[in-house]
């Protein structure tokens, strides 16, 4: 049995989702972070359960080929690049075996990954930012939270962010520091200003800045806003949103404009796509645009063929697939995202497109029961996954094909599962990274409806 602060020799042979490397130890599975597999080293325990243990390098004697040196001065601060200490290769490596171990282990799904989709860069890729605000030393901060806590860890400058989102950070953090304004603090629930959170679009390059605040700030932060718009031409957006309540999450309901537009705009499949700030929007462009045109080749439509896009945000995937078809019906919960939905399809003179609002499952069950026969149903669930109501209006609509794109392999897996319980099989699945050096991975499958 294996003891704490007892040292071993031990190879790594697997590397977790999570990021940490796995070795066994007389028998047992130890979880060490910050290795790569083919590492030869000296594991210290440091906690000993039933079935497993953890551990922590304490000695590296022979390195692994695939490791890399992290080229981020807060990597181990932060956590959020899990994969920054191994070579992107090994790193791709990686997230097709989870997508492939979460449909065979948790789905019993045999069904083999195509080739999985790697980045065309594994820096400076995302067009969105949240930086939650703190007080340090009586100074205001920004950066992010640390591993599994609310502890922020100041970082202007983060290498998935483009370089521009650590100017207006440090444009804004001036400001407020100058004028001394009140920062939010989530234990007393006393201060202002919680977040700042900036979104470009990569084709673009326009840019939204919002500032997340407890409660009616707008005079305060108008001066801020017009040197922001005087520094940086291309922001075309400055939003104040208010927050409220004591929760996580990090927007509220009302947004104002401070200065310019509600919106921005971008490309993402040729059409020009308007996003405000509480619209879902990917936040890799490039990536996502290979993985909706993953989900066209899979979805195979004829032209006559009528798309129902659950979960559809701002439409960018229906819309991305309406020249080939001969419908396509939107449905999102966020009004936000179906008015810029609308305004998408109309700019881009699309008139074959329709955009619900509703959850997901209740709106499409009206519409089916208005005669709605849907022949494919693509579905972009959140992190949670599809509501079994979801599912089972899927089920009811009968649609040839379903086409899912998710973001968590496990929650993909299962109801992937689930519809194959229930008359359809899975015939392709494909990871893509949309989110290189992170533990995050997106993921398309194929079901089609057995006839028998």
């Amino acid at each position: 049995m294996l003891t704490k602060n007892q040292i071993c020799r031990a190879q790594i042979n697997d590397i977790t989702s999570e990021g940490s490397g796995v070795c066994r130890i007389d028998g047992m599975a130890v979880f060490v972070p910050d290795t790569a597999a083919g590492d030869i080293l000296d594991v210290r325990i440091v906690k000993v359960l039933k079935s497993y243990a953890y551990g922590i390098i304490e000695n590296m004697i022979e390195p692994s080929a695939e490791r890399v040196a992290p080229d981020c001065p807060h990597y181990k601060q932060c956590g959020g690049c899990v994969f920054r200490h191994i070579n992107y290769g090994a790193e791709c490596s990686v997230k097709n075996k989870i997508v492939s171990d979460a449909f065979s282990r948790l789905g019993g799904i045999d069904t083999v990954p195509d080739e999985f989709i790697g980045g065309d860069s594994t820096g400076r890729y995302r067009n969105k930012a949240q930086y939650p605000l703190a007080v340090r030393d009586g100074k205001a901060v920004c950066g992010f939270y640390a591993e599994r806590t609310h502890r922020v860890i100041p970082i202007e400058d983060c290498p998935l962010q483009p370089e521009v989102f650590a100017d207006i950070v440090c444009t804004s953090l001036d400001f407020i520091n100058a004028k001394k304004l009140p920062v939010y603090d989530e234990k007393s629930h006393t201060g202002i200003l919680r977040h700042i959170y900036i979104r470009q679009g990569a084709h673009s390059g326009e840019l939204m800045v919002c500032y997340v605040v407890r409660k009616e700030f707008s005079r305060q932060l108008r001066p801020l806003a017009d040197i922001l718009t005087k520094n940086y031409p291309h922001i075309k957006s400055v939003i104040m949103n208010v927050n409220p309540d004591k929760t996580n999450v990090i927007l509220g309901r009302d947004s104002s404009v401070l200065s310019g537009a509600d919106h921005i705009c971008d490309t993402m499949c040729g059409n020009t796509v308007q996003i405000s700030a509480q619209s879902f929007y990917q936040v890799n462009t490039v990536q996502a645009e290979k993985l909706y045109r993953k989900a066209l080749d899979y979805a195979a439509p004829n032209s006559s063929d009528i798309i129902a896009d659950l979960y559809c945000g701002v439409g960018t995937i229906g819309l991305s697939m309406a020249a080939e078809v001969g419908k396509i019906i939107g449905v999102e919960i966020v009004p936000e995202a179906i008015v810029n939905a609308k305004l998408n399809a109309a700019q881009n003179n699309i008139t074959n497109a329709e955009f619900h609002c509703g959850d997901a499952g209740e709106v499409f069950e009206r519409l089916r029961q208005k005669g709605c026969s849907p022949d494919i149903i693509v579905l972009d669930p959140p992190r949670k996954g599809c509501s079994e109501q979801t599912l089972s209006t899927v089920v009811t609509a009968a649609p040839r094909k379903v086409v899912m794109i998710s973001c968590n392999p496990s929650t993909a897996a299962r109801d992937a599962k689930w519809l194959g319980e229930h008359g359809y099989k899975t015939e392709k699945i494909c990871g893509v990274d949309l989110f290189p050096r992170t533990k995050h991975i997106e993921c398309v499958v194929l079901m089609s409806r057995n006839e028998s």
